[in-house]
């Protein structure tokens, strides 16, 4: 493209329909048949809970711009009205999709293998039976219908909450003729109902919405019910904490009791609904037609991702992997004499999480340690490591956590456990203001004859047991001793919020890491139009942010070869003539989520290997606390390129190629078929469909 400014919003693509086109490529694993099963009913339930996630916070966000005529645009120059139109269109098509998927596939081939769902249609005598004690003893106490006329508005009804309209017919108790209801399910209830023995086979299920159906006549004595439709309301759940406040945890919690009420998005209902009651519904959530998406079965597709933890049938599922302990040390020896001996590195899920929680159980227990400092952004429940820090507290070592609260929908998680660390003496902060703390770190201040010494662990993923199961990320723990003095400067500049020494190794963001990023972008150029090797390879999970981009086209044009592995988002455009020829941009989807943000650069056939908690997006480098780290010593550089950017570029069977028009294309090889993740697992890589 000849004359092309680089701030063409031509060369971008649209970060929302980027994400949207990261929903179709979860739901494309759903749709494949070598999928396992019971697998592919889990990625219709992902990828409905992600597009949840994108109308609560994106679209929340885009309608709020469109309301208030706010002129806001991207690189890609599109308003949020036309962004609008794009997305109400698509996402249509996928929920169709998803639709279709669920009852012309998924469920016939689940019935066949003796996993049923049944209708009420379906039910025996002595199922009915039993389906009403249970309607009788577990949902009417704690349901309270309620009629709709002047006296009874209707109700609020919460964020994703399962509801039924339901039309009737005859008097009140009153006298008044009524003609509609409604009838909030319980939220704490399960979704899905396994029928016990005495009634069914093993495996046979009955939705909640099945159970309210059948029986809500008895809601409503001396009245008929007429009809019901179940729906479901999506509502803007991004939270907005002001910058002034004085407590951030009594402001934010504040803010949580309101999440649930936030303006309407999305309606979905029933498909049989008529026009009418829909016409009705709409209006009364303030929603276009536009914005109603009819359902041909249950409304909230995530909660049946309960099937998979019920049904224990192991050949419907992904084989299992049994991650490794990759360092064996002898009784006397311990970890942290294993880190004084060499730099080590776990893969998570390939390796076990179980590691970490020896390095810091070790901390808790050694006499010779004074001090742990810990970063949290989501922790899960009944969490190991929250334990450990309180039990080390409780000892007497100084222990100084920073905790995100507002690691997004874990806030209230978050809240709790910051509770709990502040009662066991934990010297907790919240982070920055205005600033999440992303950054994975944890430090260990050891006491060894008379120096203290310094054990750092920094990651790309966070504290957590359970995902460190599902994610691939990347481990690393150092005794390097400007590491570590890097790691305590940015703990003292998080505590006291003063500025800090410039940092010898670790880059930082707000302050250092942008500039580095695009420095090391800019030196690839230089030495491309030098004859030196050049080459970026970047693994990340979105890539959105203007000035990166232009680098990276600006380095393409200068013959720096450059493969992106980005799972999500991604608004560079590949394949423009003149601009971005050099540049191929994949994404991975399968079995495990990647999480790994890995950068590599040639550096003149010196290559540099760094690993980050950030991606290349706006907030990461802004408005978050985010570190990127080098890899320390030729063999870990060696191994970390193999496993995470040469392994895979190999990928042809999971990888997803990023096309000029913003689609993706899957690699789908005939034979010598090869899985990244297949080949880090152990499994077998190669077969002939």
């Amino acid at each position: 493209m000849k004359g092309t400014r680089l701030n063409d919003p031509k060369l971008f693509f649209n970060r929302e329909l980027s994400q949207l086109e990261f929903i179709r490529r979860v739901f494309a694993q759903a749709e494949d048949t070598h999928v396992s099963l019971l697998e592919r009913l889990k990625f219709l339930c992902i990828s409905s809970e992600i597009l949840d996630e994108f109308f609560e916070i994106r679209v929340a966000g885009l309608r709020q711009q469109d309301l208030y005529k706010v002129s806001k645009t991207g690189p890609d120059g599109l308003k949020a009205e036309e962004v609008l139109a794009v997305i109400s269109d698509q996402a249509h098509e996928l929920i169709q999709k998803q639709y279709d998927l669920l009852n012309g596939e998924i469920i016939p081939e689940l019935s066949t293998s003796g996993i049923d769902f049944l209708s009420e249609g379906d039910w025996t005598e002595k199922q009915r039976r039993w389906l009403r004690t249970y309607f009788n003893r577990e949902l009417k106490p704690i349901i309270t219908p309620l009629g709709l006329d002047p006296a009874h508005p209707f109700p609020e009804i919460l964020n994703k909450a399962l509801a039924f309209i339901v039309t009737l017919e005859g008097k009140d108790a009153f006298g008044r003729n009524a003609d509609k209801a409604i009838v909030q399910a319980p939220r704490f209830l399960p979704r899905i109902i396994e029928l016990p023995p005495s009634v069914a086979g093993p495996n046979q299920f009955v939705l909640l919405t099945s159970i309210i159906a059948a029986f809500a006549s008895s809601l409503f004595p001396g009245m008929k019910v007429k009809e019901s439709y179940q729906f479901r309301v999506t509502r803007n759940s991004d939270l907005f904490i002001e910058e002034e406040a004085g407590d951030l945890l009594e402001a934010l919690e504040g803010e949580l009791s309101s999440r649930s009420y936030g303006d309407a998005v999305r309606l979905e209902i029933a498909s049989n609904c008529p026009a009418d009651l829909v016409i009705f519904m709409a209006s009364h959530f303030d929603l276009t037609m536009q914005e109603v998406y009819l359902c041909e079965g249950p409304v909230n597709l995530t909660r049946l991702a309960s099937v998979y933890g019920l049904v224990e049938r192991e050949e419907l599922k992904f084989q299992s992997l049994v991650p490794v302990m990759p360092v064996i040390f002898e009784e006397e020896q311990t970890v942290f004499d294993q880190i004084t001996e060499k730099d080590i590195l776990l893969h998570y899920p390939f390796d076990s999480f179980d590691f970490y929680l020896a390095f810091l159980k070790q901390a808790t227990e050694d006499p010779k340690v004074v001090s742990i400092r810990h970063t949290l952004y989501r922790t899960g429940s009944d969490s190991t490591v929250v334990d450990l820090l309180i039990t080390a507290a409780k000892k007497g070592k100084e222990v100084f956590v920073v905790i995100e609260l507002r690691a997004r929908f874990d806030e209230e998680a978050n809240i709790e456990v910051a509770s709990k660390l502040q009662e066991a003496g934990v010297q907790v902060v919240y982070g920055v203001v205005g600033y999440k703390t992303h950054a994975k770190m944890c430090m260990v201040v050891r006491k060894e004859g008379r120096t203290l010494r310094r054990y750092v662990h920094l990651g790309t993923g966070n504290y957590h047991a359970g995902t460190s199961r599902l994610y691939t990320d990347y481990s690393y723990f150092t005794s390097d001793r400007d590491i570590g003095e890097d790691v305590h400067k940015l703990f003292q500049r998080i505590a006291t919020m003063s500025k800090q020494a410039k940092l010898k190794k670790i880059e930082h963001a707000p302050f250092t890491l942008h500039p580095k990023v695009l420095s090391l972008i800019e030196r690839e150029a230089s030495n491309a139009k030098k004859g030196k090797p050049a080459a970026i390879y970047a693994k990340m999970n979105a890539l959105t942010e203007p000035e990166v981009i232009k680098a990276l086209y600006r380095a393409s044009i200068a013959g720096v070869k450059i493969e992106l592995i980005v799972r999500g988002i991604c608004c560079l455009k590949p394949g423009v003539k003149g601009v971005s020829d050099n540049i191929r941009v994949r994404s991975i989807v399968g079995r495990f989520l990647e999480h790994t943000r890995v950068f590599c650069f040639e550096n003149g056939g010196a290559r540099e290997v760094y690993l980050s908690s950030a991606d290349w997006m706006d907030r990461n480098f802004f408005t978050r606390v985010e570190i990127l780290f080098p890899v320390l010593g030729q063999g870990l550089k060696e191994r970390v390129f193999a496993e995470t950017i040469d392994n895979y570029l190999k990928d042809n069977s999971e990888s997803w190629m990023l096309q000029k028009n913003g689609r993706y294309n899957q690699r789908q090889a005939k034979k010598n078929v090869y899985s990244a993740q297949a080949k880090l697992s152990g499994y077998e890589l190669v077969s002939e469909f």
